[in-house]
């Protein structure tokens, strides 16, 4: 739940920069890329951190290797956050960012269903959840350049 805040906060905040006068934010899909990649960074910093436990637990049982797909999904957060940022490879990372949080949805489901929690905390439940996964997806695709929306 706590990255989903930060995607609309920092949304938000950037906006709100741009619209005060800071040319660079003054668009809405680049304020939205700024967010994805505070969304994403708040989001990778859980695979190294006191949350890393829980994150390997929320795994399925048929991955093999837990520790090192948190890992993994942790370093390509950060990367895709990068890339999300960078013209030249803007487009790229948010294709690969949509095609990993599609992939990260079994550990979602898992960890709903199995009332998991999270810093001590219960998961939001299954439909919340995956709604929550599906504004992530949305929100990448909205900030990529794949889309000249106005």
């Amino acid at each position: 739940m706590v990255p989903f805040i930060a995607l609309i906060v920092s949304f938000l905040l950037f906006r709100g920069i741009g619209l005060l006068g800071l040319t660079y934010w003054n668009d809405w899909q680049t304020a939205l890329q700024w967010a994805v990649a505070v969304m994403l960074l708040l989001g990778a910093s859980a695979h190294w951190g006191r949350r890393r436990s829980d994150l390997v637990r929320m795994v399925p049982p048929f991955f093999p290797q837990k520790e090192w797909i948190v890992t993994v999904t942790g370093m390509l957060e950060i990367a895709g956050a990068i890339g999300i940022l960078l013209p030249a490879f803007s487009a790229a990372a948010s294709v690969c960012l949509i095609l990993l949080l599609i992939a990260m949805l079994p550990a979602n489901i898992y960890a709903a269903r199995m009332n998991m929690t999270i810093g001590g905390k219960p998961v939001p439940k299954l439909a919340v959840r995956v709604g929550i996964q599906l504004i992530f997806i949305t929100a990448v695709l909205l900030a990529s350049p794949l889309l000249f929306l106005p």
